[in-house]
């Protein structure tokens, strides 16, 4: 029986997967969490054969969580379950430490199958995924600006081209407006840009829309 802790800030995501994994006969969901601080906190009483985890939880989250994780729990799996598709996210977890990259588009199958490589010492990714991230590779090592941002910074970055303001995005991401104002200040510095509206154009220029 593979023992899982579901973390995603979306009670109908977690309902939905708790049912539908429930049909998986060796597969028990045992805990739940909503943040970064939940999931610390569920692993030190019960520790899972395996954390399926979203990365856009407020507080702490994304690769900053699983390193966490990873410094105390070392041998623990953890499986990102994600709405991003993109290959410079699923690089930045599974860098930090996570043993796989599912989209959350992915048939449920797919999803059952990455759990079970995974929670038995496997690796997976999903395979279109794994396509631009070996196609990211072979391309010149110069990066763009927007690969140096940190995970928050990136996150703030696309909550501001999604048309959010910074008290929104305080709101959503539990954090204060100046630290919103903090990060948005630096990703603009990070990426030579002067407004909301150049970091819209860039966005556009480099498909991140």
């Amino acid at each position: 029986m593979i023992r899982l802790m579901i973390a995603d800030d979306h009670a109908i995501v977690r309902s939905g997967l708790r049912q539908l994994l429930s049909l998986a006969p060796d597969i028990e969901v045992r805990a739940e969490a909503v943040d970064g601080a939940q999931v610390l906190e569920g692993l030190r009483r019960e520790l899972p054969d395996l954390l399926l985890l979203d990365v856009n939880m407020p507080g702490l989250s994304g690769a900053d969580l699983i390193t966490r994780v990873k410094s105390h729990w070392p041998t623990l799996p953890i499986l990102v379950l994600s709405m991003h598709n993109e290959g410079q996210v699923a690089a930045r977890v599974l860098k930090a430490g996570a043993s796989g990259y599912v989209t959350k588009d992915s048939e449920m199958e797919v999803l059952l199958g990455a759990i079970r490589k995974v929670a038995g010492g496997g690796k997976y990714i999903v395979p279109e995924l794994a396509e631009k991230l070996v196609f990211d590779m072979s391309l010149s090592s110069d990066q763009a600006p927007h690969q140096n941002l940190s995970d928050r910074e990136l996150e703030v970055f696309r909550l501001l081209v999604a048309g959010l303001g910074v008290n929104e995005i305080a709101a959503q991401l539990c954090i204060s407006n100046k630290t919103v104002s903090t990060h948005k200040t630096r990703l603009l510095e990070k990426l030579n840009l002067g407004s909301t509206a150049e970091l819209v154009r860039y966005a556009m220029q480099h498909g991140l829309l």
